[in-house]
């Protein structure tokens, strides 16, 4: 995102920048401050760069009213000493966040002695405890004026077996609600008194268009109803905020308004405020409980005997080992202790929670918006086999993203239901697939619908969001393929997507933070007109072409919502690997409940890894109590790579980041939203993109093209990792992934630049003694990679053997019997990739139809699938390929077909 405007200009609406830039402000303020102490400057650029901190400082708690108001006076007096002891103080505690644990921070008297800081996080320091830290939104008629005795009296309420300690943010309007609660993250908890104001003091002309918007403009709306909208918005904007609402009139009628749902608890104002503080506490502990976890943590603290096959449980005989006792050094005591193959003694069964595990899981659907949630601990490949056992029956069709992971392949396998492929937008220049795109969806669903086969359809599978970072309008795509089979089940596989639903901004294109808004939308009063007014403007027999041009509405009395949602906590949370949450938004759920139960049966072990279930409980409680801040973090850190990358004087000439416009075709982007860092981008264009765009890019993931530096993907991720300690995931012909995540720093995105640095450095030297030799020799592959790249296979077809009862002009096909039939070896044949028996059957026949599945690292989909025939398309993408990771084909060997007389045998039949 752009820089911030200046803040002398009172812009307070730049949200995206706000945390990492208000370090940096303080950071320049510090330096300003130093400079006029020595005599280097003068006391206007000290009051200037004061003055760039702004009204944001009034959306946090510290420093505050008093030490702003200190910092004020030493300014105005002219004591550039004191100046600089003092904000040199601030700005540290704001860096280190000392000021949560340390209570010296809050002072304004010179007692406090100026100390270097502890390079250790504070949870780590001084060997005891500390109470987590959050901060109270107080939104009051005069609350800023009247915030010293606020936040006084609240302070006075504090005891020692407080398990929690907060501060007062007070803001008196509306619009400065907002701002905060987008721009402070340690806000965890909301208190609203009625009778505030509206607009800001502030100018905010962004935030005004957003919340026009998205719908949240209450300029006109009474005092009751505007604390009613106010609740509701901010519960919109982060779900994770209690919210309390003080009132001095019929808090009865208040707390039974439907609209009152997203509230915690309604208070009636001249109470005692101790009730207030107490049901705060409360709300935070409600979410810092992890039911499993704790219970794990009491288990490892108990003198437990154990007679059960789990040697290694309570790790005696790893440390009186003298061979390993190595490990246990290195892991620790207590992950010895917490094992156990029991699910008795405060534990839980993972196949069959009755206690911790399904509170723990109950938690877990809250937190996501779900209605279930379960644990997995064999990894997202699992919780779609899951979901395909549960849902999917032989015969059934599932329209499927042919590019999407390979465990919805094999699920449909396992099943027996027969896919039907819809190919996803190439990007041939960086050979990688985008999404697919909606006409591509319904057009299946319609043809299917005309040859009489739209009741075997069963589940549109797709996923969201790509490797690479494409997202889907989910809740576009829900609603037009509803309107045409109102019964429809979703699986949304966001393997690496989970973190988004603690983002105001990508919270409406995950799964379940669409189907809330469709189950919103049915029930409001202007569904069923809309739906009818639509009806008449299609007329009685539209043509298919008026269907897939027309943004269809589902009729809300039919439609059943029933989505599912695949996350890998551990891609984008605090869990351990392998740890995968399945999350259920489905009507009908009951219908199916039994025999998901058996998919767990089926797919799950036996014997689960404790630690593995009781990272996802925490992974849970951190999402829940700092993810919003979290996920911020990630955005940020990613935007301040792309703007490093991409503005490097030298970095630039050999990479770069692809934008949006260079990810997403402009025909799926209606908005005309062009990338993150364009000069003309703000928050409110950002948010239109993701409201009304068929595809836009997710800011965390970043493709970084080396080919311009004459790299190919696979041997600049080997640089990388192999020389510079860097590690990332992905690959393509040309370029590489770069992902940002909760975990990120900005001493990684130093780190990352300083090596883009020194390589293209290394490139310059290179070229500039090498002479035209070496730079032809560069322009020679960097044309390789980037220009004479292959063409991407689209899926073919199925063999006439195994679409005995597909449609005419449908391409769904029996994957499951062919992939069985490659269990026969005599009925299987091998032929060389390169040769003259290739080319031969290309052209004469027979057809040479796939035995198994063929899937090469990069692109990392399916090129061949059983039952699939082999085209010339598919040949010549397997011989452009360069690398080395091709599961399911064995260079040797050659291609694995099935034989011609079986394929025959089979049509006879």
């Amino acid at each position: 995102m752009p820089k911030p405007a200046k803040m002398l200009e009172q812009r307070i609406d730049h949200f995206f920048s706000m945390p990492a830039e208000r370090a940096d402000r303080w950071r320049d303020v510090v330096a300003a401050a130093r400079a006029w102490s020595v005599g280097r400057a003068d006391q206007n650029a000290a009051e200037a760069a004061f003055a760039e901190l702004g009204p944001i400082e009034g959306f946090h708690a510290f420093p505050g009213s008093a030490l702003m108001a200190r910092l004020s006076d030493r300014l105005r007096g002219g004591d550039a000493v004191g100046f600089t002891d003092l904000v040199r103080r601030v700005s540290a505690a704001i860096v280190t966040r000392d000021f949560k644990y340390d209570p010296a921070e809050w002072r304004t008297t010179e007692e406090v002695v100026d100390t270097p800081a502890d390079v250790l996080p504070p949870t780590l320091r001084h060997g005891d405890a500390k109470r987590p830290y959050f901060e109270m939104l107080i939104v009051a008629p005069g609350a800023t004026t009247q915030a010293a005795d606020q936040i006084a009296q609240l302070r006075n309420l504090r005891r020692p077996e407080d398990a929690f300690i907060y501060e007062i943010v007070p803001v008196d309007s509306f619009e400065d609600a907002i701002c905060a609660a987008i721009i402070n993250p340690d806000i965890a908890a909301v208190t609203i008194f009625e009778g505030f104001n509206y607009a800001s003091r502030h100018s905010a002309p962004v935030l005004r268009s957003v919340l026009s918007g998205l719908g949240l403009d209450g300029a006109r709306a009474e005092d009751a109803d505007l604390a009613l909208l106010l609740a509701n918005s901010l519960k919109r904007l982060r779900p994770d905020l209690d919210i309390y609402l003080l009132s001095d009139r019929q808090v009865e009628n208040l707390a039974g308004d439907a609209r009152s749902a997203s509230i915690r608890r309604v208070l009636y104002a001249i109470e005692e405020p101790l009730e207030l503080h107490l049901s705060v506490l409360e709300g935070i502990q409600d979410r810092f409980e992890t039911p499993f976890f704790d219970n794990l943590k009491k288990y490892a603290r108990r003198p437990i005997s154990t007679f059960h096959a789990l040697p290694l449980a309570r790790g005696k005989s790893v440390f009186k080992s003298d061979w390993i006792r190595d490990m246990g050094e290195f892991y620790g005591i207590n992950l010895f202790l917490a094992e156990s193959s029991a699910t008795t003694g405060g534990l839980d069964s993972l196949l069959e929670p009755t206690g911790n595990i399904k509170r723990a899981q109950e938690m877990a659907a809250r937190a996501f918006g779900a209605d279930h949630a379960f644990f997995v601990t064999n990894g997202t490949s699992t919780s779609n086999k899951m979901v395909h056992q549960a849902i999917v029956a032989p015969g059934d069709i599932v329209i499927l993203d042919r590019n999407c992971h390979k465990s919805h392949h094999y699920g449909l396998v396992l099943a027996g239901g027969q896919p039907l492929y819809v190919d996803a937008f190439p990007m041939t220049e960086y050979s990688m697939y985008g999404a697919v795109p909606l006409r591509s969806i319904k057009k299946a669903l319609l043809d299917l619908k005309a040859e009489g086969r739209l009741d075997r359809v069963k589940m549109v599978d797709l996923t969201n969001c790509t490797f690479d970072g494409h997202i889907y309008n989910t809740r576009r795509v829900m609603e037009e393929c509803l309107a045409i089979k109102p019964d429809l089940v979703f699986l949304w596989d966001e393997a690496w997507f989970g973190f988004a639903r603690f983002s105001p901004v990508l919270r409406p294109r995950t799964a379940m933070g669409a189907a809330a808004a469709i189950e919103t939308w049915i029930h409001g009063s202007a569904a069923v007109e809309a739906y009818e007014k639509q009806q008449q403007e299609l007329g009685s027999d539209p043509t298919v072409d008026e269907l897939l041009t027309t943004r269809l509405l589902p009729d809300p009395r039919k439609v059943r919502i029933r989505v599912y949602q695949t996350n890998s906590t551990h891609k984008s949370m605090s869990a351990l690997r392998q740890g995968s949450m399945v999350l259920v938004k489905d009507v009908d759920f009951y219908t199916v409940e039994s025999q998901f139960h058996e998919a767990i049966f089926t797919h799950a072990s036996t014997s689960p890894n404790q630690q593995l279930i009781g990272s996802l409980d925490v992974a849970r409680r951190q999402m829940e109590l700092e993810g919003y801040g979290l996920v911020l973090n990630a955005i940020e850190i990613s935007l301040a790579i792309r703007r490093a990358v991409n503005s490097h004087p030298i970095i630039s000439k050999y990479f770069h980041m692809l934008g949006a416009d260079g990810m997403i075709p402009a025909q799926y982007r209606e908005s005309g939203f062009v990338d993150f860092l364009a000069p003309d981008t703000t928050w409110a264009s950002q948010v239109r993109s993701m409201h009304d765009d068929e595809f836009c890019l997710d800011p965390t993931r970043m493709t970084l093209v080396c080919g311009t530096a004459g790299f190919d993907g696979t041997e600049f991720k080997a640089l990388l990792a192999n020389v510079y300690d860097i590690q990332l995931n992905k690959t393509s012909r040309n370029s590489v992934l770069l992902q940002s995540n909760i975990n990120n720093t900005r001493s990684d995105v130093a780190q990352l630049v300083r090596v883009l640095l020194e390589i293209s450095n290394g490139i310059e030297t290179r070229l500039a003694r090498g002479g035209d030799g070496e730079r032809n020799a560069l322009a020679a592959r960097v044309k390789s990679l980037m220009t004479d790249v292959p063409d991407l296979p689209n899926f073919s077809h199925f063999h006439e053997a195994f679409r005995q009862d597909a449609g005419r002009a449908t391409p769904e096909g029996d994957m499951r019997t062919a992939f069985y039939g490659a269990y026969d070896a005599t009925g299987c044949e091998y032929i060389p990739l390169h040769g003259d028996e290739c080319n031969r059957r290309l052209r004469e026949g027979p057809e040479m139809v796939s035995a198994n599945f063929v899937i090469p690292y990069p692109p990392g989909f399916p090129i061949m699938v059983p039952g699939q025939v082999i085209t010339e398309e598919t040949i010549e993408f397997m011989r452009k390929l360069d690398v080395k990771e091709i599961h399911g084909y064995e260079k040797a060997r050659g291609l694995k077909l099935l034989k011609p007389e079986v394929i025959s045998t089979k049509l006879r039949h």
